[in-house]
């Protein structure tokens, strides 16, 4: 285990009966970092992770917590952000505050929670009356109540909307800067883009690529991707220059922009619809796995 590793694992299988779910996956995540799961629903993200928290039990492997191999010995530095928690009904957000800070001996003073999560707007509102991003901005606070150096959020943001998603990306690069070390499972590559110093990609329980986002980019892509409206290139075209198809626009990769641009003017093709973008996640998880990492 390296100086900085705040969690090794180390050879993790989980089976169900003939279904293994989590199949020899080794990792180091990093004090300070934001460690993120990558992979589609059902690839073994919340097995992985729920093993990491003492939830469920491994198969075979070993999980070590600044080398502590039971994780009652550090139970009170880590917070957990599940993917569904219930709330009591007809308590506020201020009233569901106090109530968790009871079950600690040591808590985080409440303004510097209400300040870190953003929930001043809403404190004295009934739990039942949140809204999908304001529930997650309190969830978030109960996992940080005690304090800890170890943050696992297991799809914190699925089911919002944009706007509120972008909110809650704030609040984690806000509890990262406090170098706290946070383990993230998600199925959005924006999202691991903007937050993973790190991440691991999993598919059918086996990890298939490791690394910071933007260095797997670099190793894997060298060109730019240039979209069209499908019904803008002649199907002979796109057939003879090996041009893909994504759903209805055209996906060419080149190492030039500019000249390829050039060519399809030459060719009459109309320009209109163009969309230049590099390659994401998802282009690299398209290309490891053949197929998409949202399917």
């Amino acid at each position: 285990m390296s100086e900085q590793s705040v969690i090794t694992v180390r050879g993790l299988v989980k089976r169900y009966d003939d279904l293994v779910a989590v199949n020899n996956i080794d990792f180091d995540v990093h004090q300070g970092h934001c460690f993120g799961l990558l992979g589609p629903n059902g690839a073994g993200k919340t097995t992985t992770i729920e093993m990491m928290e003492g939830i469920i039990k491994p198969t075979s492997g070993e999980i070590s917590y600044r080398g502590h191999k039971s994780l009652d010995e550090i139970s009170h530095h880590i917070g957990i952000q599940f993917q569904n928690t219930a709330l009591q009904d007809y308590l506020t957000v201020r009233e569901t505050l106090k109530l968790f800070s009871a079950f600690y001996q040591h808590t985080v003073a409440h303004d510097e929670l209400i300040e870190l999560c953003d929930l001043s707007e809403f404190l004295d509102r009934d739990n039942r009356q949140l809204s999908g991003g304001q529930r997650q901005r309190l969830l978030l606070a109960l996992a940080l109540i005690n304090d800890p150096d170890i943050v696992f959020l297991d799809e914190p943001t699925t089911g919002l909307d944009p706007q509120a998603r972008r909110h809650f990306w704030q609040l984690v690069k806000n509890i990262k800067a406090k170098n706290k070390t946070i383990i993230l499972t998600t199925h959005y590559m924006d999202e691991a883009e903007q937050l993973c110093d790190e991440i691991v990609i999993i598919d059918k329980g086996q990890i298939i690529e490791r690394g910071q986002p933007f260095k797997l980019l670099k190793k894997h892509f060298s060109n730019t991707f240039i979209m069209l409206p499908k019904e803008q290139v002649p199907a002979d075209i796109v057939t003879e220059n090996g041009w893909q198809i994504r759903d209805d626009r055209v996906e060419i990769s080149t190492a030039n922009v500019e000249q390829t641009l050039a060519d399809l003017m030459a060719k009459g093709i109309s320009l209109q619809g163009l969309h230049v973008q590099s390659a994401n996640l998802d282009d690299l998880f398209l290309k490891l796995t053949g197929h998409s990492l949202r399917e």
